[in-house]
């Protein structure tokens, strides 16, 4: 049974992110990374999981 939703992937670096069906927004830096899945997050009402490797998920329950 499903539960939530995957909405986005927030990155720094390309590479690391393969396939996965949602969109995949690329950051310049740090700093751009954290701000544009705030900004994401609040916008798709979602939770932002941060994989602690220039990886973010934005997830909806």
């Amino acid at each position: 049974m499903v539960t939530g939703v995957l909405i986005a992937v927030v990155t720094t670096n390309l590479d690391l992110v393969r396939g996965g069906g949602v969109p995949v927004f690329v950051a310049r830096d740090e700093e751009e990374l954290e701000r544009l899945s705030l900004l994401m997050s609040r916008i798709f009402k979602a939770m932002v999981h941060d994989l602690e490797n220039g990886v973010y998920l934005l997830y909806r329950q």
